[in-house]
C-alpha cells in the first residue's frame, strides 16, 4: 500500500528544513571509521569526559521524584541560577530566570514561543549554529546573515553569539553594545547564546547581560552546562534576561509542557554551585587545544579566530569538503564550514572533545 500524501493541514515540516548537517557527514564518518586504529571523531563536540561526582550524587538523591515538576523550576534552582548569572555574567539585579530542555530546545523554538512568523526578519550571524537559522524556518520567519547591524532591516529576533559556534570568535563589549542598540532602535529581541561564555582562551568574553547598564528590556542570554559540565545527556540549560520576556516564556511553555525533568533540576543546582569540575575541565580542554592547535598548523593549516569555546577553526583554502574527506582519510572526522553557512565554505571546525588518547592518536596522523 503506497504512503498516503499529506493532505491539507498536514503539511511535512521536515520538507522546508534543510537536510541534518551530521546526516550530510555520514559517508566521511565511514570512511573514518575504517582507519586501522579506529576513527577520531573531533566533528560533533560531545563531552566524552566524567559527568561530575557532585552532579551524579544531586541527581541520585533527587531520583525519587513521582509528581510534576514545574515548568518555571524550582525556587532553589531559580536561586542558583540568578546567583551563577550575577557572578559570571557580571548582570546586576533585576533579570528573570527560567530553566529550559537543554539550549538547542530553546534556539529552535524562541521565534515561535515570541511570536515571529511569516513576514518576519531573524538576523542570525554570517557564520553559525545551524538551529539559529532552523529556529527561524519553523516559524516561518526569513533569515537575513549580518554580523553587523544591517541596514533596512526591522527584525523581530537578533540572535548573536559569543564565543561563536563554529569559530570562536569573541565579540568585543563596545560590539554587543551596539547590538543593544540597534535591537533597541528597531524593537526587537535580541538574544545572545553564551553557551561558550567559560571557556575563554586568548580573549574573554563578556555576557550582554553586563553592556546593558541595568536595563535588560528585550535582551535574553541563553546558557547551557553540555560543556561546562560534561551534562550533554542530561538536557540542562537556562536563559536570563528581560523580565517580562522571560515570564512570557514560561507562560507559553507551561502550555506546551517544556519542563525539565525534577531530578535534573537537582543536579544542575549541583552543577551550577561547584566551580571545582569546571576548572578541572577547562584545563583538560586547554591542553587538548594546545595539541591540536600545534599538529593543525604543522600539518599546513591556519586557525583564525579560535578565541574561546571547544573548536578550533581551520582552513588550508580549499573547498572544506574536499579538507574533511582528506583528514577522513586519515581517519580524523572534523566538521565541514560549509553547514555553518557560506562564509564557512573554506573552514573546518575541529572539536576539542575527546579523550587524551584519541587526541594523541589525531595529532600523530596529522604529522604523517
Amino acid at each position: 500500500m503506497s504512503a498516503q500524501a499529506p493532505g491539507p493541514g498536514r503539511r511535512r515540516v521536515s520538507a522546508g528544513l534543510p537536510d541534518f548537517p551530521w546526516d550530510l557527514l555520514e559517508p566521511s564518518k565511514r570512511r573514518a571509521a575504517a582507519h586501522p586504529d579506529g576513527i577520531v571523531d573531533l566533528s560533533i563536540g560531545t563531552p566524552v569526559d566524567p559527568v561530575p561526582a557532585v552532579v551524579r550524587k544531586a541527581l541520585a538523591e533527587a531520583s525519587d521524584w513521582p509528581g510534576y515538576p514545574l515548568t518555571a523550576g524550582t525556587a532553589e534552582l531559580r536561586q542558583e541560577i540568578t546567583a551563577w548569572t550575577a557572578r559570571s555574567c557580571a548582570a546586576p539585579s533585576g533579570f528573570g530566570v527560567l530553566p529550559t530542555i537543554g539550549s538547542k530546545e530553546l534556539v529552535s523554538w524562541l521565534p515561535t514561543l515570541l511570536g515571529a512568523g511569516p513576514g518576519d526578519t531573524v538576523v542570525i550571524p554570517e557564520v553559525c549554529y545551524p538551529t539559529y537559522e532552523v529556529g527561524a524556518q519553523l516559524a516561518g520567519a526569513t533569515v537575513v546573515r549580518a554580523d553587523s547591524p544591517p541596514d533596512g532591516v526591522r527584525p523581530a529576533l537578533i540572535w548573536v553569539n559569543s564565543p561563536g559556534n563554529p569559530h570562536g570568535r569573541v565579540a568585543s563589549a563596545d560590539e554587543l553594545r551596539a547590538w543593544v542598540a540597534y535591537a533597541r532602535a528597531t524593537g526587537a529581541v535580541l538574544a545572545s547564546d553564551e553557551c561558550y561564555l567559560t571557556l575563554p582562551w586568548t580573549a574573554q568574553p563578556v555576557s550582554v547581560l553586563s553592556v546593558c547598564d541595568g536595563d535588560f528590556t528585550g535582551l535574553l542570554a541563553v546558557h547551557s552546562l553540555s560543556k561546562r559540565s560534561n551534562l550533554a545527556g542530561y538536557r540542562a540549560g537556562f536563559v536570563a534576561g528581560d523580565p517580562d520576556l522571560v515570564g512570557e516564556l514560561l507562560a507559553v511553555r507551561k502550555h506546551a509542557g517544556m519542563i525539565m525533568p525534577g531530578p535534573v533540576q537537582a543536579a544542575m543546582i549541583a552543577a551550577l554551585a561547584d566551580e571545582s569540575h569546571v576548572d578541572e575541565q577547562r584545563t583538560r580542554y586547554a591542553a587538548r587545544r594546545e595539541l591540536l592547535a600545534a599538529a593543525l598548523v604543522g600539518a599546513g593549516f591556519t586557525i583564525d579566530h579560535s578565541q574561546a569555546g571547544l573548536y578550533l577553526w581551520a582552513t588550508r583554502g580549499e573547498d572544506c569538503w574536499q579538507t574533511v574527506d582528506a583528514l577522513a582519510e586519515r581517519g580524523v572526522l572534523v566538521a565541514p564550514g560549509a553547514i555553518y553557512g557560506p562564509g564557512g565554505a573554506q573552514h573546518v571546525r575541529v572539536a576539542l572533545t575527546a579523550t587524551d588518547e584519541r587526541v594523541r592518536a589525531a595529532v600523530a596522523r596529522l604529522a604523517a
